[in-house]
C-alpha cells in the first residue's frame, strides 16, 4: 500500500510540474497583430541576405550570429527558398582563393567565430564542403592553450563567454567529438568565477565596474546556448546551471514596467536598449522550454520583453531600433550612458532572431 501511495504521488507530482511548464509556455503564444515570431524572424532573415557583402578579410560577429540564427530560423519555418538564399550567400567563401581573401586569419575570439557559419550550414546541409573551414577555425582557437587548458585568446571580456563557447559548441554539434564541448565549458567556468559578482551579473571586465546591458546578453546567450547541448552528468554542468540561476534572478529585478533592460542594467536613466532586451528574454524562454526556471516569473518576464521590442524598437520591414554600437572598455560611467545607438545594426538584429527561435522550438 505504501508503495502504491508513493508512485501514486510521484505520478501526481509529475503531472502536476507537466502541468506547469505547459501554463508557462502558454505565455509564448497569441501574440498582438504584428508580433507572430513567423512573421518578425521571417522580416529579419531576408532583410539580411543582401546586406554586409564582403569586401575584405573578416566579417563581423554580430552578422555571423545574424546568419547562423537565420539559417535555423529557416529550418525551423521550413522554408526551402530562404535557405536556399542563406545557403547562396556563402559563394565567396567557397573557393580556397575567397577564404584566404575574406576570413581573418588573426586569431582573435571576434575572429574566429566565423566558424559557426560553415560549421551550421554543415549541420544543416550534410555537405562535407563546408566542414573544413569550420574545423579549422575552432582548432585554432585552440593552438596555442595555456598551462590552465584554456585558449590564449582568454582576455575575461564578458562578450568571450558568447564569442568562444558558440564556436567550439557548433564544432562539437557538427562532429560530435567532446572534445569541444569541454574546451566551451571550461572556459565558460573560467569566466564564470572571475566576472560574476554577489548579485549575478557580470562587470565588462575585470577592472570596468559597469554591468554593460549587451555585454551581460553575450553571457546570457553564452550559457544558454552551452547548457542546451551539455549532458546533465558533465563535471561543470551544475557551476554553470548555478551562475545561470543566478544571473537569471538578478535579471528579473531590473526589467522595466515596458518590458526591457537598460543600457546599463542597474541604471534606470540609462537609455532602453534593444540588443540586451533580447538577449535576456532569448535567455528566460530557452530556460523556461527547457525546465530550469520553474517560476511563472520567468515566462511572464521575456513575454513582456518580447512584446516590449515589437512596441519599442522593431518597425514594419524587421528593422531593430536603439541598438548601441560595438563598445569597448574604458572606466567611465558617461561612456556607457552615451554610447550612441544604430537602427539595423546586426548586434540587434542576431539576439532578436534568437529570441524568434527559442520561441518556435518545441
Amino acid at each position: 500500500m505504501r508503495s502504491l501511495i508513493h508512485y501514486s504521488l510521484a505520478g501526481l507530482m509529475i503531472v502536476g510540474l507537466a502541468g506547469v511548464a505547459t501554463a508557462q509556455k502558454k505565455e509564448f503564444t497569441n501574440w498582438p497583430a504584428g508580433m507572430d515570431p513567423r512573421e518578425v524572424g521571417k522580416k529579419i532573415a531576408t532583410d539580411m541576405i543582401p546586406r554586409w557583402i564582403p569586401r575584405g578579410p573578416g566579417v563581423h560577429y554580430a552578422e555571423d550570429s545574424t546568419w547562423y540564427s537565420a539559417l535555423e530560423f529557416a529550418k525551423l519555418t521550413n522554408d526551402q527558398a530562404l535557405t536556399d538564399a542563406l545557403v547562396k550567400r556563402y559563394d565567396p567563401w567557397r573557393t580556397e582563393e575567397g577564404q584566404q581573401k575574406l576570413v581573418s586569419w588573426q586569431r582573435h575570439v571576434d575572429h574566429n567565430i566565423f566558424g559557426i557559419v560553415p560549421l551550421e550550414l554543415y549541420i544543416r546541409t550534410k555537405d562535407p564542403q563546408y566542414l573544413p573551414l569550420g574545423k579549422k577555425l575552432a582548432d585554432q582557437q585552440w593552438d596555442k592553450p595555456r598551462p590552465d587548458g584554456l585558449t590564449d585568446e582568454t582576455r575575461f571580456w564578458i562578450d568571450d563567454m558568447y564569442m568562444i563557447t558558440i564556436l567550439q559548441l557548433q564544432a562539437y554539434r557538427a562532429m560530435g567529438n567532446k572534445v569541444y564541448l569541454d574546451r566551451a565549458a571550461l572556459e565558460m567556468v573560467a569566466y564564470l568565477d572571475k566576472l560574476q559578482k554577489p548579485n549575478g551579473l557580470f562587470y565588462h571586465g575585470p577592472e570596468f565596474p559597469f554591468f554593460w546591458g549587451r555585454g551581460n546578453g553575450w553571457v546570457a546567450g553564452g550559457m544558454s546556448e552551452l547548457l542546451t547541448d551539455l549532458p546533465k552528468n558533465h563535471p561543470k554542468r551544475a557551476r554553470i546551471m548555478e551562475g545561470y540561476l543566478k544571473m537569471m534572478a538578478s535579471l528579473l529585478k531590473y526589467q522595466d514596467a515596458d518590458g526591457v533592460w537598460h543600457q546599463l542594467i542597474d541604471h534606470p536613466e540609462s537609455y532602453q536598449e534593444s540588443s540586451s532586451t533580447a538577449m535576456f528574454a532569448y535567455a528566460m524562454i530557452t530556460g523556461v522550454k527547457k525546465g530550469w526556471l520553474k517560476d511563472k516569473a520567468y515566462a511572464e518576464s521575456p513575454r513582456k520583453a518580447w512584446i516590449g521590442l515589437n512596441k519599442l524598437f522593431i518597425d514594419k520591414d524587421g528593422l531593430v531600433d536603439k541598438v548601441c554600437v560595438g563598445t569597448g572598455q574604458t572606466n567611465s560611467l558617461d561612456f556607457y550612458l552615451n554610447r550612441p545607438t544604430q537602427k539595423g545594426n546586426p548586434h540587434g538584429q542576431a539576439p532578436v532572431l534568437w529570441c524568434v527561435n527559442a520561441l518556435l522550438r518545441k
